[in-house]
Order: structure tokens, then C-alpha cells, then sequence
């Protein structure tokens, strides 16, 4: 059997190891290691990959800490993913540092993706505290009614232990105590992640502050679990797990399909939230463009290229209406693009794949380059790429339409509003889709709007999508492929709808009703009571 090591303190060590509920394990099979991609440096210390019977001890301590942890009071839950925030701020300048070395990410970014980690698990803790997450409904039976009303009482519960999958771009965020997982522990549901294997010793050190958050708040082990793995295995065998109730990824859209196949296949089928790919079209109304076209130009070129363009909200398509206002925003943006330093990309596996997608649009028909951004000298320094077709080619060639994950975007030329309206029917599902207009642009913006709801899950005004504010009202999904469930977002408080599911009590005596269904309201939430808002 492999060496444990039990410790439920905090520490800032990096050990190369999983943590399998309060156990910390090394992993197993063919090394390997991190990689510096700015420098091409391999990292200590080595990490393997998890091995099945890893992944089965994990999954079946969720399922037997499920029933405890989502029958916690909700101040006690919440109490809990506050506990998580302050480890994961007490582990101080080790976890930006190794961030930074595994990433190639800047010491500013990642310290604001510290803080907004840390706020939305407090921002959960209020949902928790609120009380209306549960959804709690009462129909008092009508026993003078004939038929007979029964008594009917809903509340929402967690689904289940959650498998979660660390994504490559947001290496805090929406990784080991990211977005996910503050929505899944709210919800209830145990949760189990799959690191990235971009950034191991990051996600290992944010696994020890939820591990010893556990700990210090009595709760059972199997809460929490990290595991490993550089290919596919460790992920498939996870989302196969009978004990795993719901899966949360984000990621490419390849990746996202192949565990939403395992997780069909499964005698019981669960589902995946992936989120997967969007371009998220930028549509140049007319008056908007011939009063400001320098101004977005150059707008968009430090959207474009922000975090070296790996955003899922990065604007990787432009439509505009053919003339001098879309001649003058090409100009003003090719201008600022090819100002642009390279920026170090996060992997070398990610670096290639843009390289690829740049070279395919160079080889594309009716695709003329518009600008590149300076060289770098970074190992896996990502130069900036701006291309310019028009709406016939890209109509006739879905290719154009593929992400292209990077800081490369694709200007699409309409020779009317009617024409920008055909490229708006004929796209995938969206992220977001932005409209640049003024008042003067009413009657087109009014034509869209319909098209871009049914396509887009976030709509924006005057600004560009790479900005996804943590709050009550955010969506972070789509229509598909932009995410596999498009009822659904990643971001804001909605998020934890994701790991919940109804229960209905009916004619259940008092004494064994749930204290959010009984009459007297002693958790003082939010309810409806006969279809009418209950005072607290």
C-alpha cells in the first residue's frame, strides 16, 4: 500500500502529492512535471498520475460524507468555505509564487485571481446564510377540497459528491476552490478534482488549505479529495464512477464531449456541466463606428491580447458593415496590435494549438492578415494575429468559425445589416455576444437583440466580454458548444443550481420535516406559501 502521511495543519509545502479525503498520498506511474513556459524550466517536484484504485477511494468517501455534509446547518456550511478563503489567503506569497512558475501569469493577475477565489467562497457563504438556495415551497393541504389536497412541501438538496476539473487558464478561480467547487460545497455535495496538469503544485497547495479547512471544522474526510493525472485516464475513470452525482469542466470542446460521453454511457447517466468553446462575436454597429472607430480599435486590441487572449470571453470575431467607419476600426486596431509585446502562453501544448489555429487562417481562402503582434522570446511567447474576411467566405466555410484559443481574432466584413444579421443566425452558441451602438442604431440593435438571446448567455453593451464579474446576476454559460447545458451558468450565485435537484415532502408529519418546510420558519428563509412570498 502506498506511504500516508496524516496532517490536518495548514502547511506551504510541495510534496508531489494527492490528497485523498485527510491523506496525503504520492501518486503513482510514469513521472512528470510541471513546466516553466516562459523559461522552459521543468519543475520540482514530480508529480504521477492517480491510479484507479485512487479514484475509487476518493469517490466512495464523497458518497459516504454526502448525507452528513448536506445536513449541515447552513451557517455551518457557510462557516466552512470561509474557513477556505483564509487559508487559501494564509498560504501568502508561496502560492503566487509557484502560480507564477507553472503559469507564466504576472504577479498582479494572480493576485487578483486570489481575490476573486476568495470572494466568491464568501459570496457563497452569504448564499448559504440567506437561505433561499433551498427554494422552499409550502401548499398547506385542502381537506375540505374534494378530491383531497395532500400537503406538499418542495425544498432543493445537493445531487451528490461532484467531479471537478481544474481548467488551464484560471489556475485559482476556476480550479481546486474555484467556482465549481464553492458552488458544489455550498450545494451540499462533496467534491472531488481533477488538477490541471498545468499547474500541480498550485492546485496542491490550494488542496491543502480545503483539506485542512475540513479538518478544523470536524467535518468527514471524504469532503474533499485531489487527484492527478497527465492524460485521460484519471479523468475518464472519474466521471465513470457510480458514486460521482455531477461533473463541472472547463476546458476545449474535444475534452468537454469525451466526458460528456463517458458520462451518458454510464448506466447512470449524470450530467456535465462543460464549458467549452465561444468566439464571442463583437457586432460594430454603424453609427457607433463611424463616431468611434479609432477609440474601439484600440479598445479591442488590449481585450484582445489581455492574458496573452486566453479568456473564454476573448473577442475572437468582429463584424462590421463594409466602409470607411470598418477601413478606419482595421486600421486603428491592426495599429495597436502590432504594439503588443508577446505574452508567455500558459503551456506548451497550448502555445502549439494557437500556432496551428494562426497558421490554418493564414492558409484560409478570402482570409487576408491584418496585423501581428511583436515577436517574444519567451519558449511559449504567444504573437498576437488579427485577420479580415467578408461575410460570403465566412458563411461558406465553418472552419472560420473554429476558437481559436489565443490572442487571434476575425474581422468579418457585411455588406449590409441584413447581411450582419445571416452571420448572427448562422453562429454556434456564444458566451457573449457584444453590441458597439449609439441611439442612431435603435432599428438594427432592435433586429439582433432576438437573434443574439438565443445565441449568447451574456449580452453586452459598449465594452468588451473579457471582464466576468462575480455577482447574483452574472451568466457564464450558452447555448452549445459554448457550454453542454446552456440552462446553466459557472459564475454567480446561480451557479449552485447546478448541484441541486427538488424533493417534494408530501402529508409528512412535523416532527420529520426538514426546518426550512416547517411552519413556524425557524432557519427564517424565503418561502412561497401557496404561490405567495412568506415573510421572514
Amino acid at each position: 500500500m502506498d506511504p500516508i502521511e496524516r496532517k490536518h495543519a495548514l502547511t506551504h509545502t510541495i510534496d508531489g502529492n494527492m490528497l485523498i479525503g485527510q491523506a496525503r498520498r504520492k501518486t503513482t506511474g510514469n513521472a512528470w512535471r510541471a513546466m516553466n513556459p516562459a523559461t522552459g524550466e521543468y519543475l520540482e517536484p514530480a508529480y504521477g498520475s492517480s491510479a484507479p484504485a485512487h479514484v475509487d477511494q476518493a469517490c466512495s468517501l464523497a458518497a459516504q460524507a454526502f448525507d452528513g455534509f448536506r445536513s449541515m446547518e447552513d451557517h455551518e456550511r457557510a462557516a466552512f468555505l470561509e474557513r477556505i478563503a483564509d487559508n487559501i489567503l494564509e498560504l501568502g506569497p508561496a502560492l503566487i509564487e509557484r502560480a507564477v512558475l507553472e503559469t507564466g501569469l504576472p504577479v498582479a493577475r494572480l493576485e487578483g485571481e486570489r481575490g476573486r477565489t476568495v470572494g466568491q467562497l464568501r459570496l457563497f457563504a452569504q448564499v448559504l446564510r440567506d437561505g433561499s438556495y433551498i427554494g422552499a415551497r409550502l401548499d398547506p393541504a385542502l381537506p375540505e377540497r374534494s378530491p383531497r389536497r395532500p400537503d406538499l412541501r418542495l425544498r432543493r438538496i445537493g445531487v451528490g459528491p461532484v467531479a471537478v476539473f481544474g481548467a488551464s487558464n484560471f489556475p485559482l478561480a476556476f480550479s481546486v476552490a474555484g467556482g465549481d467547487t464553492a458552488a458544489a460545497l455550498a450545494a451540499g455535495c462533496p467534491v472531488v478534482v481533477k488538477a490541471h496538469p498545468g499547474h500541480p503544485g498550485t492546485s496542491e497547495l490550494v488542496g491543502q488549505a480545503v483539506q485542512a479547512a475540513v479538518a478544523a471544522c470536524g467535518l468527514h474526510e471524504g469532503v474533499f479529495s485531489l487527484l492527478h493525472g497527465e492524460g485521460h485516464e484519471v479523468g475518464a475513470a472519474l466521471v465513470g464512477h457510480p458514486a460521482i452525482k455531477a461533473v463541472g469542466f472547463t476546458g476545449s470542446r474535444a475534452g468537454g464531449l469525451a466526458l460528456m460521453n463517458i458520462a451518458a454511457r454510464r448506466p447512470e447517466p449524470v450530467p456535465v456541466y462543460a464549458e467549452m468553446s465561444s468566439i464571442n462575436p463583437v457586432f460594430l454597429l454603424q453609427n457607433a463606428l463611424e463616431n468611434s472607430a479609432e477609440t474601439i480599435g484600440a479598445a479591442f486590441a488590449d481585450s484582445l491580447t489581455l492574458g496573452a487572449g486566453q479568456f473564454c470571453t476573448n473577442p475572437g470575431l468582429v463584424l462590421a458593415i463594409r466602409g470607411a467607419g470598418a477601413d478606419r476600426f482595421i486600421a486603428a486596431a491592426a495599429a495597436a496590435l502590432e504594439a503588443k509585446p508577446a505574452s508567455t502562453m500558459l503551456t506548451a501544448g497550448i502555445h502549439a494549438a494557437y500556432q496551428q489555429g494562426v497558421d490554418r487562417l493564414m492558409q484560409a481562402g478570402g482570409v487576408k492578415l491584418a496585423a501581428r503582434g511583436s515577436r517574444g522570446e519567451a519558449v511559449c511567447a504567444g504573437q498576437a494575429a488579427l485577420f479580415v474576411t467578408d461575410a460570403d467566405a465566412f458563411l461558406a466555410d465553418r472552419a472560420l468559425e473554429a476558437e481559436n484559443f489565443g490572442a487571434s481574432s476575425l474581422v468579418v466584413l457585411c455588406t449590409d445589416a441584413a447581411q450582419m444579421r445571416d452571420v448572427a443566425q448562422h453562429l454556434e452558441g456564444q458566451l457573449t455576444a457584444t453590441l458597439f451602438l449609439e441611439e442612431q442604431d435603435r432599428a438594427v440593435a432592435t433586429q439582433l437583440l432576438p437573434t443574439l438571446e438565443r445565441k449568447a448567455g451574456r449580452i453586452l453593451a459598449n465594452g468588451f466580454p473579457t471582464g466576468v464579474e462575480v455577482a447574483h446576476a452574472m451568466v457564464h454559460g450558452g447555448p452549445f458548444p459554448a457550454t453542454g447545458d446552456g440552462r446553466s451558468t459557472s459564475v454567480g450565485t446561480a451557479a449552485i443550481e447546478r448541484f441541486l435537484r427538488p424533493v417534494c415532502y408530501q402529508d409528512i408529519p412535523a416532527w420529520l420535516l426538514p426546518a426550512s418546510l416547517q411552519d413556524a420558519n425557524p432557519s427564517g428563509i424565503m418561502r412561497l406559501r401557496e404561490g405567495q412570498i412568506e415573510q421572514r
